[in-house]
């Protein structure tokens, strides 16, 4: 690259990935098969979860896990629903699923150092319709994890994470996606990993793991073991092959992903460790411009994207450096959707009386991030700081 272009992002396939796809072309075995069940297993075994489940996409992660968690013998709920506590900052496909399956968005406000949801903000929420957290690792940072699973536990409430800017990121001992009662990912071209369009749910559920597998693929039987918790078998493979149980979709994930995937989860420990040693020098490079204020981890990012808030100091307003920057050929986006109760769509979406979000607000007016990837990019950043100086 040649220093005077930095894009968000950039493919991470090499020779290996198109082998993959070349084998899936030769098996004509193109949907949801062995393929996909070998990145189940790598990809939890990577996470160090018991279960992963591959559906198309990162949000149809959400979907699926909100879907299954409705039906689950402990944590369902009926026509009553109930509420989740949601951070204010955030993309759409985090909430729509909590409304889709039936409950109520709660937003609280994020923490100022991490922009991940905010613990205390979190605890005065908890009320008597409240059924889970619904934490979000943000741009490769770890929410405050431990201290949120301890306010589920002892309030009987699930814990969930939407970890799809954030795999491989790690806090107290563990990866994110492993914490909590499911973790959902995404391998979206622009993500850690890749597999064209791809996501994954990890849990450590038996049963959470086998609704998911009925509701991504219509609601069917096919796919469970005789002795699962969705509903009997009758041992009769045809009429099980088509019997539906469940009201379902269709996500299933392609053969192709799946393969793909394979590739990128094995070279996953070396390209997370490339997007540290980068993030280690964005903060050096950040550290000489006081009217920019970086994001600051808790726990061990696997930094998603470079992320700053211009101050009322700065020379220029946030609107006026990402100008600057996109006519120097520095791609740059908002804090992923800003404080995302300012947008339409919320007029569609059941929520709860909305506090004051300032730090939210903040990041929505001010934020931005640049990107990251999983090569060396000391010329790319050294020409960010040419061009904020």
């Amino acid at each position: 690259m040649s220093g005077r272009n930095y894009p968000l992002a950039a493919s991470s396939w090499d020779g290996a990935e198109l082998a993959a796809m070349q084998r899936v072309i030769d098996s004509r075995m193109f949907t949801m098969g062995a393929e996909v069940a070998g990145l189940e297993q790598d990809f939890a075994r990577y996470v160090g979860t018991r279960h992963a489940v591959m559906v198309n996409s990162g949000s149809s992660a959400n979907l699926i896990l909100l879907a299954a968690l409705r039906f689950h013998s402990h944590w369902g709920w009926g026509d009553d629903g109930g509420e989740v506590i949601v951070p204010a900052v955030s993309w759409g496909t985090t909430y729509y699923p909590v409304c889709q399956a039936g409950l109520s968005l709660r937003f609280v406000d994020v923490s100022a150092e991490d922009w991940n949801i905010d613990v205390e903000r979190v605890a005065e929420a908890i009320g008597p319709d409240t059924r889970g957290i619904f934490a979000v690792n943000l741009l490769g940072a770890p929410a405050a994890l431990p201290r949120l699973r301890e306010l589920a536990d002892s309030n009987d409430l699930f814990l969930i994470e939407d970890n799809c800017e954030s795999l491989g990121a790690e806090v107290a001992g563990r990866l994110t996606g492993g914490h909590g009662v499911a973790g959902t990912h995404s391998a979206f071209f622009s993500h850690h990993i890749s597999t064209m369009e791809g996501g994954l749910i990890t849990t450590d559920d038996d049963e959470l793991r086998e609704l998911m597998i009925s509701l991504r693929a219509h609601g069917w039987l096919r796919g469970l073991p005789a002795d699962n918790h969705v509903h009997p078998l009758t041992g009769d493979p045809f009429l099980d092959s088509f019997t539906f149980a469940l009201p379902g979709y269709n996500v299933r994930p392609l053969e192709l992903s799946g393969a793909i995937g394979k590739e990128q989860v094995r070279k996953l420990p070396g390209m997370i460790e490339q997007r540290r040693r980068n993030g280690a020098y964005f903060l050096e490079v950040i550290a000489g411009f006081s009217w920019l204020r970086p994001q600051r981890p808790v726990g061990s990012s696997s930094w998603f994207g470079f992320g700053f808030v211009v101050s009322d100091q700065a020379p220029y307003s946030r609107n006026e450096l990402a100008a600057r920057l996109g006519a120097a050929a520095i791609e740059c986006r908002p804090i992923v959707a800003g404080n995302f109760t300012r947008n339409p769509v919320l007029a569609h979406l059941r929520h709860a009386p909305l506090p004051q979000l300032p730090v939210a607000d903040e990041l929505n007016d001010n934020g931005l991030f640049v990107g990251n990837h999983h090569f060396e990019l000391d010329d790319e950043l050294d020409y960010l700081r040419e061009c904020l100086a």
